[in-house]
């Protein structure tokens, strides 16, 4: 059984404490606004997977709540910062299972000021879920003051410079794009436009990565509406967006065998869950319209140009700094402004791309819209780690499934 996305919604992602909301008000904004956008009543939802890595256990039935005490079955979801898109996965499988014909997923998180830590919590860095992936960057490069995440991407944007020439001025067009597309883009943190000068002037985080260049701490939540073929026929819903194919991909050997921050971040899982979606969809990526990638710093959006098979490896730079990535190119990528300027409210991010998708294949996506968009990618990434990559394809006709 076909599983389609009915409706999806989402909040502004912004600065943390800017705004006087808990993560409840945010989830009745973002789930209600998905309700509302698929034309149905929270009464009919089945099941919930609710995704977020920060707040208490049990978080998800107390923001649920607010959007009605059904008695429905509510899943806790924790994958790091592919748990948007994890959550997504377990409401499609309910789906193509057969287990039920319409689910909500949600995704939502209210971070604090600052950079994340290691995940080690009180400092038990040996206790750290991913003490094996910064082990393999303290055995190559060390391990400094700096925010964790930045040094082990940042380790891994100079191993990319070493081994094939990439550029300073490479790394800094990949935001420096994405800063300018977040200007269109009315939920997106920062809307501010720089250039790739702004970008290697701003300070430096970790070298060569720049503070344009690394996504920062937000508040939001997003929601799809997940629904089969029988209950969009029965319920005569529109602007569906079909989920042609879909993977996850966990850490093999492969991750860590190489001694190599290419790897230990995710290039390997990214490769291996594009493969697997694109076979289930039967689609490649030279059918991909648009696509929204997990560029959490700027290399990782090059390092996933090249697990997708945009570009041979080592040439990812090029395909960045040659404007094949944005409007008037071969793709758009990130046109809500991707992780580094629309922001990245952990357990949202993976739906905040499944609306900005949707929104494009229904045409609707405003001034950021992609001419003639039919197919798009997602593309989210958790370090310890997951990767799940998803293909959705636009209903043909704009209206119901065919029987």
């Amino acid at each position: 059984m076909k599983a389609y996305v009915a409706g999806v919604g989402m909040t502004r992602f912004e600065k943390p404490e800017t705004r006087e909301w808990q993560y409840w008000d945010m989830v009745r904004e973002a789930g209600g606004a998905a309700l509302a956008d698929a034309g149905i009543d929270y009464t009919e939802v089945e099941q919930v997977p609710i995704g977020y890595c920060l707040q208490p256990s049990a978080a998800g039935q107390r923001a649920v709540y607010e959007l009605g005490l059904t008695g429905v079955p509510v899943y806790n979801v924790n994958n790091n910062c592919a748990t948007g898109a994890t959550a997504l996965m377990l409401a499609r499988q309910l789906v193509e299972g057969g287990v039920c014909d319409c689910v909500l997923a949600l995704g939502f998180e209210r971070m604090r000021k600052g950079a994340l830590g290691d995940g080690a919590g009180a400092g038990d860095f040996a206790a750290s879920p991913v003490a094996r992936h910064y082990g393999v960057m303290a055995a190559r490069h060390g391990f400094t003051a700096t925010p964790p995440t930045a040094q082990i991407f940042g380790a891994a944007a100079r191993e990319h410079m070493e081994r094939y020439g990439t550029t300073e001025a490479q790394l800094a067009a990949v935001a420096a794009k994405n800063h300018r597309h977040s200007e269109h883009n009315p939920y997106a943190q920062f809307r501010d436009v720089y250039e790739v000068g702004d970008i290697l002037a701003a300070r430096v985080i970790h070298h060569p990565l720049t503070k344009l260049q690394c996504s920062p701490t937000s508040d939001g939540a997003a929601a799809a509406v997940v629904v089969s073929e029988r209950f969009a026929r029965r319920r005569s819903l529109t602007g569906l967006a079909e989920i042609a194919g879909q993977a996850m991909a966990t850490d093999t050997e492969e991750s860590f065998a190489s001694g190599s921050c290419i790897d230990v971040v995710g290039q390997p899982l990214s490769r291996a869950a594009a493969r697997q979606a694109f076979e289930r969809s039967g689609l490649g990526v030279e059918d991909i319209d648009v696509m929204e990638l997990h560029d959490c710093f700027s290399v990782n959006e090059l390092l996933t140009y090249e697990a997708l098979g945009m570009c041979a490896p080592g040439e990812s730079g090029e395909l960045a700094e040659s404007g094949a990535t944005t409007y008037g190119g071969r793709w758009v990528v990130n046109p809500s402004g991707g992780l580094i300027s629309k922001g990245h409210p952990l357990g949202a991010t993976g739906l905040a791309q499944t609306a900005e998708l949707v929104w494009q294949l229904r045409g609707e996506a405003g001034a950021r819209q992609v001419p003639g968009a039919r197919v798009g990618l997602a593309h989210n990434i958790g370090l310890g780690g997951a990767a799940v990559v998803t293909v959705l394809r636009a209903v043909e006709d704009g209206g119901t499934p065919p029987r």
